[in-house]
């Protein structure tokens, strides 16, 4: 609705300057220049009062008895009337009479009213249709009960966690049961919306190529360090992945994948499990294939599909789990990374606790933040928090400090 709106502005503007020029180019069709205005026979007038002067007598500036006496040649000097800078080529060349402009034909001037009239005419319809508009849509929905939305009530900073609750609220009419008109009434526990997304069809989206340039150079640095100092983790990095297997999972968990998370599945789908090799992760994690973050997403919201309400609100980001998480890592023990889908950074969920966004101690902003530490770690021997990667025995081991 808004962007009509403003539609209609810019069509209001446009129409009023189109008929403001067709009466501006119409008007100076019809001005002509003006003439000289003849002199009429009674305004000319001889003055005679004044003594004839004689072709030998030489022109003087002075009357011909002056009041204080003659003037000398000093004072002659000082009072000649110097040129003005007015009175130069240039000046005089942009008071010069132009030939007056043809006028336009009669063709021209009818297609011009016609055009000024379909204008007016445009603008009017389109300050009706806003006045309109106005007048239907501006309304308040009117109504006995006074609902109040329970995110209204929440300090800011927590209506982004309110608006992803599903809260039932309640309108209590005027009775003796001591309720206050409109009063909101919340429950505990509501159903976790994100675990019960709409159905939809699968659709494979193109992939920002800057993001996946930027992935790929992240994964050639980590693939060469596993090549050179743990071989046997090397093997375990999975096939490049399938976009069509992306979107049916995207529509199946009702979660778009952040790019960088796309652009890396799609070089390494998980990992290939071998005997005696501890395959290839994050953090102490084994990396999940788009089936495994799929499977184990309707598990995670198997055991637990519903918001736990306080106030009014639920905030998904501090419960054991929430369906809009995507599990891209699993240590074996029932804890997973995970990337929320809304805010695009990096968490962990621990069975018997809450969800963090603090893994080993510290914020990862986003899937190739995870990408990009973990390939500085390796190459400089440093750390991601308290975790540090470290080659044993020909495979990739993260300890904990």
């Amino acid at each position: 609705m808004r962007r009509s709106i403003m539609s209609r502005g810019l069509w209001l503007a446009l129409s009023a300057a189109m008929v403001a020029a067709t009466i501006v180019v119409i008007a100076r069709s019809r001005r002509r220049p003006p003439g000289p205005r003849p002199v009429r026979q009674d305004e000319a007038v001889s003055d005679t009062s004044l003594p004839a002067r004689t072709e030998s007598e030489p022109a003087s500036p002075w009357p011909p008895v002056p009041v204080l006496g003659t003037p000398t040649a000093d004072d002659l000097q000082r009072y000649t009337t110097r040129p003005s800078v007015l009175d130069g080529p240039a000046f005089a060349r942009m008071f010069e009479e132009r030939e007056p402009r043809q006028p336009l034909d009669e063709a021209v001037r009818r297609r011009l009213i016609r055009w000024g009239v379909a204008g007016l005419a445009l603008l009017l319809l389109a300050g009706g249709a806003q006045v309109l508009e106005s007048a239907v849509f501006s309304k308040e929905a009117g109504g006995e009960t006074n609902a109040v939305s329970p995110c209204a009530e929440v300090p800011p900073e927590m209506r982004d966690a309110c608006s992803f609750a599903e809260v039932q609220t309640l309108e209590v009419p005027n009775s003796d049961s001591g309720e206050a008109p409109g009063q909101v009434q919340a429950h505990g526990w509501v159903p976790d919306a994100d675990c019960r997304p709409e159905n939809a069809t699968p659709r494979v989206r193109k992939l920002n190529a800057k993001v996946a340039r930027a992935v790929d150079r992240q994964w050639r640095r980590i693939e060469a360090w596993l090549k050179t100092n743990a071989p046997r983790s090397h093997r375990t990095l999975g096939k490049p992945g399938e976009p069509e297997v992306i979107a049916a999972a995207e529509a199946e968990m009702g979660s778009l994948f952040p790019d960088d998370l796309r652009a890396s599945l799609l070089r390494h789908d998980g990992v290939v499990h071998l005997d005696d090799i501890e395959a290839f992760g994050f953090l102490g994690n084994s990396n999940a294939s788009v089936r495994e973050i799929r499977d184990t997403w309707r598990q995670l919201c198997l055991i637990d599909d519903e918001d736990d309400g306080t106030q009014g609100f639920t905030d998904p980001r501090t419960e054991w789990w929430d369906g809009r998480m995507l599990p891209f890592g699993s240590d074996g023990l029932g804890d997973h990374l995970v990337v929320d889908s809304v805010k695009r950074d990096v968490g962990d969920t621990d069975h018997e606790g809450i969800m963090s966004f603090t893994p080993g101690g510290v914020r990862i902003r986003s899937y190739y933040a995870l990408l990009k530490a973990t390939a500085d770690a390796m190459e400089d021997g440093g750390s991601i928090g308290y975790w540090k990667p470290e080659a044993v025995a020909g495979e990739l081991r993260w300890k904990a400090g």
